[in-house]
């Protein structure tokens, strides 16, 4: 199987080979072990036949035929926002924007848990007028309502609120957490390199600040997701620095629930005009097979999106690491305003049809991965 990643996007230089079966053996130990190392990843990388054999045989050691989703919503309670994010064909002006009432999220809410939702999701762009209260308004007037686990604002949103609100990133978590927050979305990761955050993302928070967001809502108890945006500038090294990071992370705190890589969609953005590259499902592939192998044994769940990857290849990355589909969301609207078609609802039942059909055996759970 050719994989020309490490002809685009990485070294050409790979000369290690395996002269024995000993030789193969030392580095599956090392990966079983979780003492990989950077060169061993790109090594694995520009040979995926050794790849995604690891993988998947990690992916049923830790965690069985059993592929999981939960039934959520997701809100994106407003498109305003004053980043500058080049691969977002999301954001609006205040002025073209724009900005969900409480009776409107309440309302979806309430038709979420009435389709048996446990999670509602909640993400928006950066507006300019919003500050703490704001969010925490939100969370508190669906807790009181609804007995649901709310997973919202990432740490680009935590550190908007901050500076709307003239307070530390760390006050802001425990306002959110008083509030009744249970969990947040790792993205605004994107790539955990500050020169390509500068190319793609130039208003976003830095690496170290988002790394640094992530470890104190880990301390203070709020789980979180970790991602990765892959398939624009960045190079396969890049990418395993970034898993890299994320193992670190994990190592040190335990609090990241999966990793969920995220295809960059090119339609209706700047940065999709910028770069002149498909990205092919082995490269997919490869992404998610290298999340399970670096993330080993610290990180146990790889997730897939069908959002961005669409039914027939999300069901193919079970055999490349993937132990979870995510979320029925029931509705999406930034991944389709950059040219998703996959849709922004998956049933339940189109969910255990799908994992049925690939051999697994489908379990709905709840945001922390308890079976439900």
């Amino acid at each position: 199987m050719e994989n020309n990643l490490c002809g685009t996007l990485g070294q050409t230089s790979i000369i290690r080979t395996f002269d024995t079966k000993d030789d193969f053996d030392e580095l599956y130990g090392k990966v079983w072990k979780g003492e990989i190392d950077k060169e061993d990843a790109l090594f694995l990388a520009c040979h995926p036949s050794y790849l995604f054999c690891i993988a998947d045989a990690l992916r049923k050691e830790e965690k069985g035929d059993v592929v999981t989703y939960v039934v959520n919503r997701n809100i994106n309670f407003t498109n305003v926002c004053v980043g500058n994010c080049k691969f977002c064909a999301f954001r609006e002006e205040k002025e073209k924007g724009y900005l969900l009432s409480m009776d409107v999220v309440l309302s979806k809410v309430e038709d979420a848990v009435n389709n048996e939702a446990t999670e509602i999701c909640i993400q928006g762009g950066l507006h300019p007028d919003i500050e703490v209260a704001d969010y925490c308004g939100i969370i508190e007037s669906i807790k009181s309502r609804f007995d649901v686990h709310i997973h919202a604002y990432s740490p680009m949103e935590i550190c908007h609120m901050a500076r709307n609100s003239d307070m530390s990133e760390l006050e802001v978590l425990k306002e959110l957490k008083n509030a009744g927050l249970g969990s947040i979305p790792g993205t605004a990761a994107e790539i955990l390199d500050d020169s390509i955050r500068e190319v793609i993302c130039p208003s976003k928070i830095k690496t170290g600040d988002w790394i640094e967001i992530i470890k104190s809502a880990h301390r203070l108890g709020i789980p979180s997701t970790a991602t990765i945006l892959y398939g624009h500038i960045e190079s396969l090294e890049d990418r395993i620095d970034h898993l890299f990071k994320i193992r670190e992370i994990q190592k040190e705190t335990g609090g990241f629930t999966e990793f969920v890589p995220l295809k960059f969609m090119r339609k209706n953005n700047e940065l999709g005009r910028m770069v002149n590259r498909e990205i092919s499902f082995w490269d997919s592939a490869t992404v998610h097979a290298l999340a399970r192998v670096i993330l080993h044994p610290y990180c146990v769940n790889v997730q897939a999106s069908w959002v961005k990857l669409g039914v027939m290849d999300v069901q193919q990355m079970l055999s490349f690491g993937v132990n979870d589909l995510g979320g029925t969301l029931m509705e999406e609207s930034i991944s389709r305003a950059s040219g998703s078609l996959a849709g922004e609802y998956m049933s339940p039942e189109d969910f255990e049809q799908l994992i049925t059909d690939a051999g697994r055996t489908p379990r709905r759970r709840s945001t922390l991965y308890k079976l439900l």
